[in-house]
């Protein structure tokens, strides 16, 4: 019997490790995500404590020095959360662009596994005509063996 062999299986093989390469960096822009915003979640926990402790400051017995060293350290915190906030921002942006890359290489295997299948239909059609045309030879031959006889 014939043997299905795929003339364009090296491409379909590439890619496929391209997919799984775009899921891995998928996976890693993901992951870097989180991370931001995890250090984005840790900077307005700290900032909030330092808000508390303001409030705490004023209500009490009044130090200007503390009460002007939280006020900096206060503001220096909104600094630290906008540059945070631009880096979630940022990884957000390379989130997105590796889900496009990740759609794009997906598609593209998914045209070639269709060729793939495509080529398959073809080949077992081709295969069916042979097997047809072996049986009708069969069949004529055994019909004018008989018909000699």
């Amino acid at each position: 019997m014939a043997k299905f062999v795929y003339k364009m299986q090296n491409i379909l093989n590439i890619k496929m490790k391209l997919e799984n390469q775009a899921k891995i960096a998928y996976g890693q822009a993901n992951a870097k995500l989180l991370e931001e915003q995890g250090k984005l979640q840790k900077i307005l926990v700290r900032k909030a404590g330092y808000e508390k402790q303001a409030k705490k400051l004023v209500s009490g017995t009044i130090c200007v020095a503390d009460i002007k060293e939280n006020k900096r350290a206060i503001d220096t915190m909104k600094s630290i959360m906008r540059q945070q906030m631009l880096e979630v921002q940022l990884a957000e942006r390379n989130l997105e662009a590796a889900r496009a890359r990740l759609n794009e290489v997906m598609t593209e295997r998914k045209t070639h596994e269709k060729l793939k299948e495509h080529a398959f239909d073809e080949f077992k059609q081709e295969l069916e005509y042979e097997e047809s045309k072996v049986v009708d030879e069969l069949v004529s031959y055994t019909y004018h063996t008989r018909e000699d006889n």
